[in-house]
């Protein structure tokens, strides 16, 4: 329903923004030539939270960064508006995760006039980890009509990767690359600039994961029990195991076999915290903790930050260490 969906928003778009570029050129005067005349800055549209922050540190002063997603929403769901579309056909650098975290991008990049648009797919680089289809209580040979309305339900349960490419520091290193890199292009003039903010988050980022390596390591526990499998790339980085109450998706809910299985796995390797997300409901995390006598946590896939978060000056690194804290805490 999501792809119908975005097709259908697209399709409709395209009149009203043919329409609305046609009229801009009409009323255009001498004094208004393009968008160089309005600022000097690289207009760039991110797709959510975490390609936001990347690119505001590579862009610093020399850019003018736009969050499709609005701070607090979760993004795995979230269709762009008109608005949202209206204002990529200005943009000159639009920055998006890839491997299927955004389901609209390919229908929407389709529909856009404007071809100097420069499109970044931040994770081309990674070496993606397979999705899982289902977990291995649930029956893999289910007729392929049932298995096929689950994908379209779930959104990302089903999907061929798991797209929580940025929470690996390494990950979110090579995703800046790759941003700094489409920046350089639209804008070689400022080619230093951008490599050396760079420099400087590359080195942050190495930092971030020899963080993350000397305090994970000599922990005696490395089961973690989370509300959904998002930290795939953050446990292959780090030696840990995660256990997802639910796949991919992070909306879905698991049915009494899964409960079973998750409460069995933590009472049997004494998992003393199950970690839930900001964006999501604990209802689950909650029961699961009664049933086995642990606490909850929040573990942040960093999918967006709230008002109160970004208020206080949080970024991806600060996110990072705050997961880094929960993780030790947990695994002690």
């Amino acid at each position: 329903m999501k792809k119908l969906w975005s097709k259908i928003l697209v399709g409709g778009l395209v009149l009203f923004l043919m329409a609305g570029c046609s009229q801009t050129q009409n009323s255009s005067s001498p004094n208004t030539n393009d968008k160089q005349t309005q600022s000097e800055k690289l207009s760039v549209y991110t797709s959510f939270y975490p390609m936001y922050d990347f690119a505001a540190k590579i862009g610093g002063d020399k850019i003018t960064p736009v969050n499709m997603v609005p701070a607090g929403m979760e993004p795995h769901d979230w269709e762009p508006s008109a608005a949202d579309i209206t204002g990529l056909e200005k943009a000159d650098v639009f920055v998006y995760n890839g491997a299927g975290m955004e389901h609209w991008v390919e229908d929407v990049l389709e529909s856009l006039q404007n071809k100097a648009l420069i499109a970044v797919e931040a994770s081309k680089d990674i070496t993606l980890r397979e999705g899982h289809h289902k977990h291995d209580h649930e029956d893999e040979h289910e007729d392929e009509g049932k298995e096929h309305e689950e994908e379209e339900e779930h959104g990302h349960e089903g999907a061929e990767y798991d797209p929580h490419t940025w929470l690996s520091p390494l990950n979110a290193k090579k995703q800046m690359e790759t941003i700094k890199d489409a920046f350089v292009q639209a804008d070689p003039d400022n080619k230093d600039y951008y490599e050396a903010n760079y420099v400087k988050y590359a080195a942050d980022l190495d930092g971030l994961d020899k963080e993350f390596k000397d305090t994970l390591a000599p922990l005696p526990k490395k089961d973690i029990i989370v509300s959904h499998e998002a930290f795939g790339y953050l446990c292959g980085a780090y030696g840990l195991n995660q256990i997802g109450i639910e796949g991919l998706a992070p909306d879905s809910e698991p049915d009494p076999a899964r409960m079973a299985e998750v409460i069995e796995f933590a009472k049997e390797h004494e998992v003393k915290v199950i970690f839930f997300e900001e964006l999501v409901s604990p209802k689950v995390a909650e029961t699961i903790a009664k049933a086995t006598g642990a606490k909850t946590a929040v573990l942040s896939p960093i999918e967006g930050l709230s008002d109160e978060q970004q208020a206080a000056g949080d970024d991806y690194l600060a996110v990072m260490r705050q997961n880094l804290e929960a993780l030790k805490a947990a695994l002690q």
